[in-house]
């Protein structure tokens, strides 16, 4: 469900923040949906317990998850304007990563290429 990298410059917490803004934008965990316990993600990545605290904390912040004590932390359900902070965010973290692949010499045509394909164009194959 997870891949974190503990050799990326971005922390452990920011990684798991932005996979579960991913799986939650993209719908694949859905509204009133439990997310892991802090516990049982712990064990399953092999990380500290604060270090998911803190990625679900700030998700909290961003109005993407709220806790419920004792029973753990669910998908809020979306809302207009949240689903328009979501998309601003993963839009957001494309530009990052596009700006990472034009440094490494992707050109703009493989990119456009690659959008294309993602978004089913009419020369898709």
């Amino acid at each position: 469900m997870f891949v974190i990298d503990p050799r990326s410059k971005a922390p452990i917490y920011e990684q798991l923040r932005e996979q579960l803004r991913w799986q939650i934008t993209m719908g694949f965990l859905a509204p009133e949906e439990p997310l892991p316990s802090v516990r049982t993600l712990s064990a399953e990545l092999g990380i500290n317990p604060n270090t998911i605290q803190k990625a679900y904390r700030e998700m909290e912040q961003e109005g993407l998850i709220y806790s419920r004590p004792g029973r753990g932390s669910f998908v809020t359900p979306k809302t207009g304007e949240q689903r328009k902070r979501q998309q601003e965010s993963q839009a957001a973290l494309l530009e990052r990563e596009i700006r990472k692949a034009k440094d490494m010499g992707i050109s703009r045509e493989d990119m456009a290429e690659l959008v294309r394909k993602v978004y089913g164009g009419a020369d898709e194959t």
